[in-house]
């Protein structure tokens, strides 16, 4: 295995982990393969999954410790070739913990090629008090290239009566499609200044569902808003082939299940597939 290298712009620490997986999925005769699997450090998946057949790939990235620390610095990559379908996600909760003086951080880069389709829906990260991390996301795209998004943030363990009274995460995501950038989000979560309504008003649980290809039927965002009520902490907006929903609460269980809910509207008429739950998630 190669030695590990912290990922660009990343401050290295000697007690930290420095993790880095890069993948690459290309179309066989109608078949998505795992042609890439290059990981350092702790993050890997294991082998890629068909549960709808060999169009779309499934994958599982996994972080074998169970929990980002204060230091940590992780790094994913992906790269989606011609005509690919590929759906990534994570086997459980993300968890980051106090950072004792060291911030965290987490690189995303998903690259999707001319008629592929990207899938990028890890389950919710969870941020205990006195955490500091950073999150960067880029995501590019070719002009006719698909890709839905998805992600949970949930600040303390509201349940558990744990608050992120203290702490920061800092969240920047840029998307392009044929070279042109068509969405930029940047924002920081302050632990106790959680009440303004420029940030969660007094929430603790925010989820965003990007969907970026064909634009959708208004009839499909009007069935949708009737399934989910009245809802005042939901809302769906579509410009121009980009579809942005979001849910504000305080239950992660409720967000996963809006979510959901848009995801399986969404799916069909975007990539031309029913939405098929990934298994690891019911378990």
């Amino acid at each position: 295995m190669p030695d590990c290298i912290a990922p660009t712009g990343l401050a290295a620490s000697h007690s930290a982990w420095q993790a880095s997986l890069a993948l690459g999925f290309a179309d066989d005769a109608g078949t998505t393969r795992l042609i890439d699997n290059t990981h350092c450090g702790p993050l890997r998946v294991q082998k890629p999954l068909y549960p709808e057949g060999g169009a779309v790939c499934h994958a599982i990235i996994v972080h074998p410790p169970g929990g980002v620390v204060g230091g940590d610095q992780l790094s994913i990559a992906a790269t989606v070739g011609a005509h690919a379908r590929a759906l990534l996600t994570t086997p459980g909760a993300a968890k980051w913990y106090k950072a004792n003086g060291k911030r965290s951080a987490q690189q995303v880069r998903l690259d999707v090629g001319p008629g592929a389709a990207l899938e990028w829906l890890p389950q919710e990260a969870i941020f205990f008090d006195q955490a500091d991390v950073a999150l960067d996301q880029t995501i590019t795209l070719a002009a006719d290239a698909c890709y839905i998004g998805c992600e949970i943030l949930c600040m303390g363990r509201r349940a558990s009566g744990e608050t992120f009274a203290t702490g920061r995460v800092a969240q920047r995501t840029r998307i392009r499609r044929d070279d042109k950038l068509i969405w930029w989000e940047q924002g920081a979560l302050n632990g106790g200044r959680l009440d303004s309504p420029l940030t969660l008003n007094s929430h603790t649980v925010c989820a965003t569902l990007i969907a970026i290809g064909p634009p959708l039927p208004a009839s499909v965002l009007t069935e949708l808003r009737a399934e989910l009520g009245d809802d005042p902490h939901f809302g769906i907006t579509q410009a121009k082939g980009l579809l942005v929903a979001r849910h504000l609460g305080d239950d992660s269980e409720i967000a996963r299940r809006t979510m959901l809910a848009v995801w399986r509207r969404v799916r069909p008429h975007l990539l031309g597939r029913e939405a098929i739950t990934p298994r690891i998630w019911q378990t």
